[in-house]
């Protein structure tokens, strides 16, 4: 393959490779623009073909592990001293909805996890997922590593289903802050390099079970400020919000969730939860699924329209 036109290779093609690390440094080249960063591109994808590359103890090669201390030096050096000015859900840079006017939703559902293996947080609620499946929905999943440790099966039978695409929602499931800001008495990622652990090393790991690296990121609580949010897309990742709170962090009653969701309009991203079975987020939207199928509505994955994700804009962010 021509250098010339490995840079022309659009960040979504590169993150779509498969091959563990790639988004490492996809994220290299496009903060760094590294002519050597494109060659050990090649250099490690053939090695990866011919299972000769040289593999630390996470499964990713040394050469990757010394592009992302660069890529961390760059960012630093980036970021370093940004005082930001926005705090919430709806901040410069967020993704909030599809911007069209078809009659589509996009259903999302987090799985949280919790820091222990009994935790609440890493239930898993199957009369949802089984619904989907029964209707034939398709879903983005937002899952984190809590998630992924304390049901492995489960996440491997979640990845294998084509209805579904797993994305990332963070390593510790933390609000993503450059200065330590927390929400819901949960403490947010504290530097620049923890906000870039909280991406990448959950990104690393969804890309090593599942052979695809995520492209959206959601952020624990779905809180930010807007140089996390920065990081985020130096990462060659979308940062995922919502405009419509289906369940409320899996809080509301069935009658709440229905009607929230009853409240969608063309190109919506739905919030909802599929980490807590004791909920009534799946009877919720059982109820809500058939009538807005009878509007019109139909139900899409984040992928389906990428190009068509409408960001906030820095006039209508929250300022807190």
């Amino acid at each position: 393959m021509k250098f010339s036109r490995i840079r022309s290779v659009s960040p979504g093609v590169i993150l779509r490779l498969g091959r563990p690390g790639l988004a490492v440094l996809l994220a290299v080249l496009l903060v760094l623009g590294l002519v050597a960063g494109l060659r050990l591109v090649v250099a490690l994808g053939a090695a990866g073909a011919d299972g000769d590359g040289s593999v630390g103890d996470d499964g990713g090669s040394h050469q990757e592990l010394e592009l992302e201390q660069k890529l961390r030096a760059e960012l630093l050096a980036r970021f370093q001293g940004r005082v930001p000015r926005q705090w919430g859900e709806r901040v410069t840079g967020v993704v909030t909805r599809i911007d069209t006017t078809e009659k589509v939703v996009a259903l999302t559902f987090d799985a949280c996890g919790g820091s222990t293996p009994a935790s609440p947080s890493n239930g898993y609620d199957r009369d949802l997922i089984d619904f989907l499946n029964r209707e034939q929905i398709p879903a983005t999943l937002f899952i984190s590593s809590r998630w992924i440790d304390a049901n492995p099966e489960l996440f491997q039978e979640l990845a294998r289903n084509p209805l579904f695409t797993i994305e990332n929602h963070g390593y510790l499931h933390r609000p993503l802050s450059v200065t330590g800001r927390s929400v819901y008495g949960v403490k947010g990622t504290a530097s620049i390099n923890e906000v870039i652990d909280e991406i990448l090393l959950n990104q690393r790991r969804i890309e090593q079970l599942t052979g695809r690296a995520p492209r959206y990121f959601r952020s624990g609580t779905a809180y930010y400020d807007e140089v996390a949010v920065e990081i985020v897309e130096a990462l060659g990742l979308k940062a995922i919000g919502f405009d419509i709170l289906g369940d409320a962090g899996a809080t509301f009653n069935k009658e709440q969730v229905k009607r929230a969701l009853l409240g969608v309009r063309p190109g919506s991203i739905v919030l909802c939860h599929m980490n807590h079975p004791e909920s009534d987020t799946a009877e919720g939207l059982m109820e809500a699924v058939p009538i807005l199928k009878r509007m019109g509505f139909r139900f899409v994955r984040l992928r389906d329209y990428h190009d068509r994700l409408s960001a906030i804009g820095a006039e209508t962010a929250a300022r807190r």
